[in-house]
């Protein structure tokens, strides 16, 4: 018989099950070259990724984070093969209506040192980059700032490590 403790917080039911905007912190540790699907190859050098989606469909973000955030047996979207040479180190999400992952590439656009990875994400839409590299992570506090200067009533943005 298979004991459980339900005690233990499982890492997805820390997420809510509703429709959000998310940022997925991503560090890898040293160069590589991975193959990302239709895009071809992709140079990794060491440092910091972050990777924008939302989660609109059923179960939200607890189901859609509940999939980036396990092991990838098969990859089939983009962030699925980036995972093989990038572990997820945090997560920032919020649930707020203007959250939006348009807004929040346009938010990492402005941080210094934050250079988009040109198609990778954002084959949804007109953003150049759902994926950005950076040598150092930029702070929730830079990020907020830059997010309000583009929409002032937007609301909180939980971090997870």
């Amino acid at each position: 018989m298979e004991m459980r403790n339900d005690n233990v917080e499982h890492p997805v039911a820390r997420f809510p099950a509703t429709p959000g905007t998310y940022l997925l912190q991503l560090f890898c540790p040293q160069p590589r070259t991975l193959a990302i699907g239709h895009l071809g190859e992709l140079e990794l050098v060491p440092g910091c990724y972050l990777y924008l989606g939302s989660a609109h469909g059923p179960g939200g973000l607890a189901a859609r984070l509940s999939h980036r955030l396990h092991p990838v047996r098969r990859p089939h979207w983009h962030l699925d093969y980036l995972r093989q040479g990038a572990e997820i180190h945090q997560v920032w999400y919020s649930t707020d209506n203007h959250a939006d992952e348009c807004l929040w590439a346009a938010a990492l656009a402005r941080i210094r040192g934050c250079i988009p990875i040109f198609g990778f994400g954002a084959s949804d839409c007109r953003c150049p980059s759902h994926l950005f590299r950076r040598t150092a992570p930029p702070t929730l506090s830079s990020f907020r700032r830059r997010l309000r200067q583009l929409c002032p009533e937007h609301g909180r943005i939980i971090c997870k490590k």
